[in-house]
């Protein structure tokens, strides 16, 4: 393959690495804080829902309670590239303080191709597959805690956040991982 070329996965491959209760956790953060958010992402997230969420009761899905919602829009989040794209943007605009940690942290090990943290990343094809080898969660992890040793921060949060940031899924090194296994 010419090195020159980016291949890029739709935006919702990102369900291949995430738990199905922390997918749940992320929607019902974006859609509870809906008014946090600005007019043309709150726009953009409820044409989605009206869209794409189906809720017994209602035509308009948007309209639904939250909790209803949040069961609705897992399905899709999983198989929907621009709703997923939309929810996770939003999510990041609601935690700007961690996200520009993370960039902060990835600049600093040399991550290429970052764009700036407050980028709509929802313009983009979807994730890049190329993530540094030496980059597991667990060395961001240690990092991000040694850089910034006093935030708490969840651990799935910040992960979320280098995806996000990093607009790169671990695609390539999980599937290196199983290369060597199935070669020993």
């Amino acid at each position: 393959m010419d090195d020159k070329q980016i291949r890029y996965l739709p935006f919702h491959s990102i369900n291949e690495f995430m738990l199905p209760e922390y997918r749940q956790t992320v929607i019902q953060s974006v859609f509870t804080q809906m008014d946090k958010l600005s007019g043309e992402r709150r726009s953009a997230i409820n044409n989605g829902i009206k869209k794409h969420v189906q809720v017994p009761g209602f035509r308009n899905s948007a309209q639904a309670p939250v909790g209803v919602k949040v069961r609705g829009a897992a399905t899709p989040f999983e198989r929907r590239p621009d709703f997923t794209a939309q929810v996770l943007q939003a999510w990041s605009e609601l935690n700007p303080e961690l996200r520009g940690q993370v960039y902060e942290l990835l600049q600093e090990r040399k991550w290429e191709k970052l764009l700036p943290p407050e980028a709509d990343r929802t313009k983009l094809p979807g994730f890049m597959v190329v993530w540094p080898k030496e980059d597991t969660y667990d060395a961001l992890d240690a990092a991000f805690q040694a850089k910034f040793p006093e935030q708490t921060f969840e651990p799935y949060d910040m992960r979320l956040m280098v995806v996000w940031v990093g607009n790169r899924l671990p695609y390539e090194l999980f599937l290196e991982e199983d290369e060597d296994v199935e070669e020993e």
